[in-house]
């Protein structure tokens, strides 16, 4: 029997690569992306467990599903961060780059 491809290594591999590249688009992007790709992980993982010897990409899928994680992760720093500064400063604040500049060095004692 002929190796194959598994069908969504690339796929996973891509969306790993984007989840960490969009993680600063607020958090959310990165964190629906790689969500989508750990999906599709499993999905080829289960696939690949049936027969390891007919597939020959697994390592493209290894690598995406931890580019996924990582994004992940990044993500959900980068909303931590983001409700931490809307908690802080204030979400009125936020508009206002004086306002901001006033919050933020009445916090931090500059």
């Amino acid at each position: 029997m002929e190796n194959q491809k598994l069908p969504n290594a690339t796929a996973v591999l891509f969306l790993g690569i984007l989840s960490i590249l969009t993680c600063c688009c607020y958090g959310v992007l990165g964190l629906v992306l790689g969500s989508i790709a750990l999906y599709l992980y499993n999905s080829d993982a289960k696939l690949y467990n049936t027969d390891p010897n007919s597939f020959i990409n697994y390592q493209n899928l290894k690598t995406g599903r931890i580019l996924a994680i990582i994004g992940i992760i990044l993500s959900v720093l980068m909303i931590l961060l983001m409700v931490w500064m809307v908690s802080v400063v204030g979400i009125e604040n936020l508009n206002n780059e004086e306002l901001m500049r006033t919050r933020i060095e009445e916090l931090f004692g500059k």
